[in-house]
């Protein structure tokens, strides 16, 4: 293997693949990056037993030549040192020459390092993926989808479904629900299917998602997923992501959704946080961030926290309406806040059943997304 490759496009290359390197593995291999050079250009991939990335870095792309090819070949590289190598070397263009199957001598500037690797026929193959279950999507909506709903995933793995985020597919409908038990975040939208693509109880763990949003452009550029028993594949311009389903049976969270409410009301979803965020000084010393809610006359809300250690604090807000009965309820002012920073409207509707019971909030010009918050019994 001979090459000399575009500085930029390997360290971006190397730094997306570096994502699916395990640093904990016990399989020495798997905290390598492999580096398969072809005619067309080079590969670069990483993989541990959750998620695997593979790039291409074209010989040619928009006339532009990136990498210059002299002799094909493959060699594995351990990541933690070839990323920094990339990183600070300090020419524009870098030389990859395998001196034999297990080393590389790397040359920039004046510069020049020779790297031990690992036998590239070792690593494992990338899954192959049967192409039935496939639908298409924006990257910056899917990006979008993933940032509304996997901050309300359990962290703890005493309950592994909930760690992950479920997909749900049907009518050309796409719905991401991930909780933790306490609270619930919902998210939908019409996506592009092919073969009419309907699924249900594909769980995609937590982790693999917050790897995926850190590669998704933040541009309307179309990403294909294809969906399996066992795993989803997510394939971008010279990318593809691969990432293991959890396990299980994901519990039927619409059940505890409700349809009918005793009291409405409408806030703009900025003065809310903002008075939560105030709130939340006196409450943030409470295990719980306790913060107290009471609808009162005059369309005003009364926020108020109370610590017998720091003091207390009340504020009033003006909703813009308020319908049904009078509401006194305690929650968690973290968990409010988490769901309005999800939601991308001015408005909010907050809709309560009862001081004891989840409430809902949701924007107020769409119905693509729900957050349902569990109530902390305080009165």
């Amino acid at each position: 293997m001979h090459f000399i490759i575009d500085k930029s496009q390997l360290m971006n290359g190397i730094q997306h693949v570096n994502k699916a390197v395990s640093t904990k593995t016990t399989i020495p291999i798997l905290t390598g990056i492999k580096f398969d050079l072809t005619a067309e250009g080079l590969t670069l991939i990483g993989s541990d037993s959750d998620i695997s990335i593979q790039i291409f870095i074209p010989k040619i792309d928009q006339e532009k030549e990136y990498v210059k090819i002299y002799q094909e070949g493959k060699i594995v590289l351990p990541a933690k040192y070839i990323v920094e190598i990339v990183k600070k070397l300090p020419s524009d263009e870098i030389e990859f020459e395998q001196t034999d199957h297990l080393s590389v001598i790397i040359r920039s500037g004046r510069t020049e390092f020779r790297l031990n690797g690992y036998d590239a026929e070792e690593f494992p193959n990338l899954p192959q993926i049967e192409e039935e279950q496939v639908f298409k999507i924006q990257s910056d909506l899917l990006k979008s989808m993933i940032r509304q709903t996997l901050f309300a995933v359990h962290t703890l793995e005493s309950r592994p479904i909930l760690t992950g985020v479920l997909w749900e597919l049907e009518n050309h409908m796409l719905k991401f629900v991930a909780t933790d038990s306490h609270r619930l975040a919902t998210r939908t939208s019409m996506v592009e299917t092919l073969n009419d693509t309907t699924f249900h109880n594909i769980v995609v763990p937590g982790k693999s998602l917050n790897e995926l949003s850190k590669i998704l452009e933040d541009e309307p550029t179309t990403v294909q997923i294809i969906v399996t028993e066992n795993q989803i594949q997510v394939k971008m311009k010279h990318l593809l992501f691969y990432s293991r389903l959890l396990d299980g049976t994901y519990p039927d969270t619409s059940r505890i959704i409700p349809d009918k409410f005793k009291t409405n009301l409408i806030l703009s979803k900025q003065e809310f946080a903002d008075a939560i965020e105030r709130a939340l000084l006196i409450a943030k010393d409470d295990k719980n961030n306790i913060v107290k809610f009471t609808t009162q006359e005059h369309l005003m809300v009364e926020l108020s926290s109370n610590s017998q250690e720091v003091g207390h604090v009340t504020e009033q807000i003006q909703a813009n309406e308020i319908d049904g009965d009078q509401i006194k309820i305690s929650f968690n002012a973290k968990y409010v806040l988490e769901a309005l920073k999800a939601i991308d409207s001015q408005e909010i509707r907050i809709e309560f059943t009862g001081a004891l019971s989840p409430f809902v909030i949701k924007p107020v010009d769409h119905d693509w997304a729900l957050h349902l918050i569990l109530p902390v019994r305080t009165y």
